[in-house]
This record gives structure tokens, sequence and C-alpha cells, in this order.
């Protein structure tokens, strides 16, 4: 019999099917056992008896611990009471592989014991609502710019120098020399973008910050769109018609999922273009009204982005950053130069800076200036330099970090749930 999968169920309604999986938890009814049985895809009650799947094969599902591993057999029946809606009327079972003292029970267990068996938290309900709901994101977010017309470009994992500042540069060993983890895909879509015109990379990126908030990884992934002759008004406009896209298409594709997290959608529904916007003056005086300490030229800290969002329930945007603030490539305001066209989206409810992003320096002399400023070496970005000399044109883009999105979209408070493996200054294992 060919395997069915537990998603696709309401197709065999009074079918007999075979479904591969795990115990996920049972329950006993004198004579009639319930098995909870999961197979990634989703959770279906299983009731055997006796009588139907025979004295042995009952005697084996009564010895099942958590997450065994089996195969049952069984017709599919409607039941509203279900997990799921439907349930198995068992009519055989195989067991595959008997689990001996699985670790994680339904007891209360620390957040470090958790993280210590991520590779089987991985299978609780919350988790996998979840990362399920970090795929729909991702293709949410490829669909967006595919159908745009955006061509994906894979930009660089091993880099030969810094592209966000270089104290926070991952090191590592590269033949007689060295070389960098990437911080940001950005420089090399630069160079897509001069030849493609619109491209996007989506990759993970590291950043060796020795931060241990609710909002920092060391590794992380970005999605990064770049556009030739775009502004920063355009970025703006392209940020939040993509996000407001992304946002209604988990609300639309991922409503169980969102449940089963207990997130109120609520807030999300209201998530739709424009957004507000504040210049970084403006948010200075926000800052200082509220009584923060806040020096203008600083970049904003996490308890600052959050008392500039709580005013509003839905994404707002910074812009207009000063240059001293921002990376060597961002382009000065022509009409200020203390200030560069940059932007940042925060996310509301606390949870910060999602997207930043800008028009970058088409002027070969700022360019130059710029790196010479940062103390970067020149001979590593000569590639770059000739972006400006051949054909150079105003551009801009931005870099959404997915976890944090993750993070504001299923309401949680920490990033470390929001990839299958985190990797934070504290943790690389498992």
């Amino acid at each position: 019999m060919k395997q069915e999968y537990i998603e696709d169920i309401a197709k065999f309604e009074g079918k007999e099917v075979l479904i591969k999986g795990w115990l996920y938890n049972k329950r006993s009814s004198g004579k009639i056992l319930f098995l909870l049985v999961r197979d990634g895809t989703g959770v279906i009650q299983a009731v055997a008896t006796a009588s139907a799947i025979g004295q042995e094969a009952f005697d084996l599902c009564s010895k099942l611990t958590q997450e065994s591993s089996l195969e049952v057999t069984g017709k599919v029946r409607k039941d509203d009471r279900a997990v799921g809606g439907y349930e198995l009327e068992l009519t055989g079972t195989e067991l595959i592989s008997l689990s001996n003292e699985y670790p994680i029970t339904p007891k209360e267990h620390g957040v470090e014991f958790l993280l210590d068996k991520r590779h089987l938290w991985l299978r609780s309900s919350r988790q996998h609502a979840i990362l399920r709901i970090r795929s729909e994101i991702i293709k949410a977010c490829r669909d967006f710019f595919d159908e745009r017309n955006f061509v994906l470009m894979d930009s660089p994992i091993l880099t030969p120098a810094a592209c966000e500042g270089t104290t926070t540069l991952f090191e590592v060993g590269y033949f007689d020399g060295k070389a960098y983890l990437t911080q940001s895909g950005q420089l090399y879509n630069e160079a897509s973008a001069m030849a493609f015109g619109k491209v996007y990379c989506f990759g993970p990126t590291f950043r060796a910050e020795k931060s241990k908030t609710r909002r920092h990884l060391t590794e992380f992934w970005m999605i990064e769109p770049e556009v030739a002759f775009a502004t920063l008004e355009d970025t703006m406009v392209l940020i939040e018609e993509f996000l407001s896209s992304v946002v209604s298409r988990v609300i639309d594709r991922r409503k169980e999922e969102l449940k089963r997290i207990e997130r109120d959608t609520t807030s999300l529904e209201k998530i739709e273009p424009p957004f507000p916007r504040m210049s970084y003056d403006e948010a200075v005086q926000i800052l200082k009204k509220k009584g923060q300490s806040f020096e203008w030229g600083g970049d904003f800290g996490a308890e600052d982005e959050t008392i500039l969002a709580q005013s509003f329930e839905v994404p707002v945007f910074v812009h207009h950053f000063p240059a001293q603030c921002k990376a060597f490539y961002m382009k000065p305001d022509p009409e200020n130069k203390k200030l560069c066209l940059s932007c940042d989206l925060l996310a509301p409810e606390g949870y910060g800076e999602i997207v930043g992003g800008g028009e970058r320096m088409d002027s070969l002399e700022d360019l130059e200036r710029g790196i010479a400023k940062e103390g970067l070496p020149r001979e590593c970005f000569e590639w770059y330099l000739d972006l400006r000399r051949f054909g150079s044109c105003p551009h801009a883009g931005f870099g959404l970090g997915l976890e944090r999105t993750v993070a504001w979209i299923c309401g949680i408070e920490h990033v470390r749930e929001t990839i299958p493996f985190p990797r934070m200054i504290y943790r690389l294992t498992p």
C-alpha cells in the first residue's frame, strides 16, 4: 500500500490508508487505545482495539513509547473532536524502532536543556509550528521578488574584507591567507544589479557580535534586494509592499500554526502600506521627550527602538540617519552632508529593527573617501570601486533579517526559536 500523508488525510475519508511516522502520545480507555501519530505534516489520532487489529498487535501498541517509529494502516473517519478533524480506525500496525526513554517529556524543561536537545525539541508542536511559519515566510519572500522579475543571485559566503564594520568579523583560514564569513551579500548584490537591473540574494550571514540579547544570533539569514536607478523613496515603497505581502501570505496560509502558538493575529491583519515615517531628527526628539538619554549621531539601541515603535500598530520607518552611524557605502544626503539616504524599519510590539536599507554611494570620489576613512584595505575593494568607474548610477536596496521577522510574526520572545539550530555567543551545539 502506498504511503499517504496526514496533511492530505481529508482526501481519503472512508478509505484505508498507510501512514508512516512516530508516536507523539497515547492514552488508554480500557480496551481501547488512542495513539497520536505524527508524520512531519500533521498529527492524527489512531484508535486501536484488539478485535480490529488482533491481540498481538494490540499488545504491541500498549508497549509503544514516545517517539517510537511505526507504520499504521486504518480507515479514515471524520470526527470533529479529533486532532485535525479526522481519525484512523486501525486495521494494522508495525513497529519500526522502539524509542528508549525519550528525554523531552510533557513536564516543564529549562531553556538550556531544550537547546541542548534542540535536535529533538524540533519535534514538539510549538517548534514545529514556528518553523513551518518560517518556511512559509521564506517562500513568500522568494515569490514576491520572483513575480516582480527580480533575478536571484547568490553572493559569496567567504569574503576578503568587511562589509558592515571590522569589529564583527569571523575570520577563517583560507589556504595560505585568511578570509571572513560574510556580514551581508549587499556589495556583491550591487555588482549583480549593475548587470541585471533588479536582483536579490538570500542566504546566511555572520556577525561576531558579543551580544546576549533576545534579538541577536551570530549566524542568521537575510534576504537582500538591490535595484539599479532606485532611490530611497523607491526603497521604502518596495519594503512596505514586500513586508505587507509576506504577512498577508502567512495569515492566509498558516492559520493553524499561528493558532497553535497562540499568536493573536489582530495586529498583523493591520499590516498594509503605506507605513508611517519619521526622520532621525524627529525620532531623537521623541526619545528625549520620553526621558531617554540619547546623543544625536548615535544608532538606536533596543530600548530606543521599542519606544519609537510603541505609538504605532504597524511597522514604522526612521529615515535620514547621520552618516557617522551607518556603513561607509551609504550615500550622503545632497541637502545635508551630515546625513545619509538611509532607512530602518522598526517592527511593532517591541521587536525592533527588521529591515535596514537605503541608497548606495554612486560617486567614485565619495566611495574612495569612505573606504579610506574606515581604514579598509583598498586593494580588497578595487572591484567594488569599478562599479563606480564603469557606468555608475543611483541604486538602492535593503536587507531583511529573517529571524527577527519570524519572531515578530510569530509573537515569540527570543530569536533562538526562529531557526532550526541557533548559533549564539554562548552556543555552537548541537
